[in-house]
């Protein structure tokens, strides 16, 4: 399970959506678009940070959009992410094909980590946006992962998360999404 660097290519990407259809890479051809793997469809990091993705979503700009992967079968996700009404594809990887492929990693350490360095966004998650985590269908030491991926389909810069919660900032996201621009 090698880690996918800046440079290579996506040229395959098939998975079931949260609402039963099929996404493929035809949706977002000549697109930027942040790939974004997430743990479990419950998962209250992974929640947090997708309302946070929708809430920003206009101001990407019309020329990227965001999709999401969760470690999760469709059946599951659909409870999560129904209520987000994301503007984007969130899409289930239940047997982790594509987390494979893309060297996906896990941590024990970066959940215990997560829990720990982000006890206040946890507890804001659960409390405040009600992102409690009743059943772990995927894999609990999941780690994210955030890859940008320019218009030609090729990776432009990849961020492996050291916890559960640790995300490319927004600001990055944002600077892609308008200019093309990553992370030195």
């Amino acid at each position: 399970m090698a880690r996918i660097e800046a440079g290579e290519k996506i040229t395959e990407l098939s998975l079931p959506d949260y609402t039963g259809g099929v996404f493929s890479l035809d949706a977002v051809k000549g697109k930027r678009y942040l790939l974004s793997f997430f743990r479990f469809a419950s998962c209250p990091f992974c929640n947090l940070r997708v309302h946070q993705l929708v809430s920003h979503f206009q101001e990407f700009g019309d020329q990227f959009t965001v999709v999401a992967i969760f470690d999760a079968d469709q059946q599951e996700l659909s409870r999560s992410a129904l209520r987000h009404q994301a503007p984007f594809p969130i899409l289930a990887d239940k047997d982790n094909r594509y987390y494979r492929r893309f060297g996906v990693e896990r941590s024990y350490l970066g959940v215990l980590k997560g829990m720990l360095m982000r006890f206040h966004q946890l507890c804001y998650s659960v409390v405040v946006k009600g992102n409690i985590p009743l059943k772990i269908g995927g894999h609990v030491a999941t780690m994210p992962l955030n890859l940008l991926v320019d218009e030609d389909g090729v990776v432009k810069y990849a961020h492996y998360g050291r916890d559960e919660g640790d995300h490319l900032p927004l600001a990055v996201v944002k600077k892609f999404a308008l200019t093309g621009d990553v992370p030195d």
